[in-house]
This record gives structure tokens, sequence and C-alpha cells, in this order.
């Protein structure tokens, strides 16, 4: 993982999921150089994480499958 301190400054199209509310509590995904960046969409200009797309993958992947377990 990587972290990037202005996400607004990269040369990226951020997504958010369609199913996301307008209310702004959501993460917003980019691809980059062949990994997948996260910020939170609250605050656009804030930080970044950069993950390996394969790791990102199968993330998404597990919770698309339901195969997490929640945090209590």
């Amino acid at each position: 993982m990587a972290f990037h301190s202005a996400a607004s400054a990269l040369p990226v199209t951020w997504r958010k999921a369609s199913a996301s509310g307008g209310n702004g509590d959501c993460v917003e995904l980019a691809g980059h150089a062949g990994t997948v960046l996260v910020r939170d969409s609250k605050d656009p200009g804030g930080p970044a994480h950069s993950y390996q797309s394969d790791a990102a993958g199968a993330f998404l992947a597990a919770v698309a499958a339901g195969r997490l377990v929640p945090v209590a």
C-alpha cells in the first residue's frame, strides 16, 4: 500500500458506486499505473491510498460475495 497526500492532484478519473447515496458517505476508486486508488468522497482533496490491482480485486470480490465478517 502507498499513501498519496493530495488525491485531487492525481491524473485520474474517480468513480463511486452507483448505489451510493448523495450524502457523501462513501469511498471513490480510480485506476492508476497498475494500482487501485481509494479516497474518501467527503474529502476529495485529501489523501488517497493505492493498492496493487490483484489485492484490490480480491478484496472487492470478497465484499461482493459476502465473505467478509463484520467487525463488532
